[in-house]
């Protein structure tokens, strides 16, 4: 559904996420009243989609991500060497994008092989969120 929903409207880029994760990742960019984001479970810091460079750029991951063509160019995806286990549970869109499911099962905090999914997968797209240097 994400994807024919994406590719339909011409998206750059989507995810779903199972709520409880969600509310993690919100914490990533959703301001305090003291000020920046605080992030849960050592998660990034992701800007405010208003200060990310360009559209094409994810603002932030999910569980099931949709990564149009010019997303995947400007992040980076995929690299063959880099890339395999995200590939093994990737597949190519008719508009040469990509669908890329972090875990088998749906994405779960609480349980530490799925955040440490989620962590390296920031790592490996610095550009997602903004936090790539200009």
């Amino acid at each position: 559904m994400l994807e024919r929903v994406a590719e339909g409207t011409r998206a750059f880029w989507g995810r779903a996420t199972p709520h409880d994760a969600a509310v993690d990742i919100a914490y990533q960019t959703a301001p305090t009243l003291e000020g920046p984001p605080s992030p849960r479970r050592g998660l990034p810091a992701l800007k405010l989609f208003e200060h990310i460079r360009a559209p094409e750029i994810p603002c932030y991951l999910g569980w099931l991500n949709y990564w149009s063509a010019a997303a995947s160019q400007v992040i980076g995806f995929p690299d063959p060497t880099r890339d395999a286990e995200l590939l093994s549970r990737a597949r190519r869109t008719a508009s040469g994008g990509w669908v890329v499911q972090l875990t088998d099962a749906p994405l779960d905090l609480d349980d530490p092989t799925h955040l440490d999914t989620l962590k390296r997968t920031y790592e490996r797209f610095p550009e997602i969120g903004g936090r790539a240097a200009p």
